[in-house]
């Protein structure tokens, strides 16, 4: 468990592909100006965060809800519901599709109602011209990015990457920074402006979360931002993202 801000804590976690390759998974507990909690994602603990997490949440009781963001994360919501099992457990329309057995709340997370529930203490945005939920299964590029009011931290899966350098490698290459996604053509929606929407997004997020200090991103690391570092690494990620955004609007428009 990473403390990074007096509110905000951020777990980090293991997840194989093909029990091979660690991508590496995350969650976050966050303080509302409450005193009570929400946590964003799930993840299947060890005994160590599990015990840290009951430790700040009295045993849980203060957990008000888990809100999961991302559509195609689904494998460690029935552990995190197990471990907080008093918590609203609140997901993406497909979350409650593809896991029916869990007590699931009925309003979702992409929903701005659902979103305006907790305004006071956490800011929400969505990509716009790219699939929510893509028909390929494969294509992770949307999520819900969440930003804490209280600590100005970033929330992210998959939408945005940090890319970081590994191991010792890290002396010789470029420092790490963000990107989107490597799938962003493949979630493009095929209309007349879609990468239009896309970079207007892109832009008006950069402003407008200008002052994010910390970025934690899904399978990738947590990465603490120099002054400016969002917007310019955010319009960074967008000026590298320009060809397939051009390809898209010679192609639709």
């Amino acid at each position: 468990m990473n403390r990074l801000h007096d509110d905000y804590w951020n777990f980090r976690g293991s997840f194989k592909i093909a029990k091979l390759i660690d991508i590496g998974t995350h969650m976050s507990l966050v303080r509302r100006a409450s005193g009570r909690f929400v946590a964003l994602d799930s993840y299947a603990l060890d005994d160590a965060d599990r015990a840290q997490l009951l430790e700040v949440t009295d045993g849980g009781r203060l957990v008000d809800a888990i809100i999961n963001v991302h559509p195609f994360h689904t494998l460690h919501c029935t552990a995190l519901i197990d471990a907080l099992p008093g918590a609203r457990l609140i997901g993406t329309r497909r979350h409650l599709t593809q896991l029916p057995d869990l007590p699931w709340d009925q309003a979702v997370i992409e929903d701005a109602a659902t979103q305006a529930e907790f305004a006071s203490d956490l800011e929400f945005s969505i990509p716009q011209g790219v699939d929510f939920i893509s028909a390929d299964e494969k294509v992770h590029v949307a999520s819900v990015l969440v930003r804490h009011r209280a600590s100005r931290i970033v929330h992210v899966d998959d939408t945005i990457n940090v890319l970081q350098p590994p191991g010792i490698l890290s002396a010789v290459l470029p420092e790490a920074k963000l990107r989107f996604h490597p799938m962003l053509a493949k979630a493009l929606q095929k209309r007349s402006g879609a990468a239009d929407d896309y970079a207007s997004w892109a832009r008006e997020l950069a402003q407008s979360w200008a002052d994010t200090p910390v970025v934690c991103a899904a399978h990738s690391a947590v990465r603490q931002l120099p002054p400016g570092g969002w917007e310019n690494e955010f319009l960074g990620a967008l000026k590298d993202v320009e060809k397939t955004l051009d390809s898209h609007r010679a192609t639709y428009g």
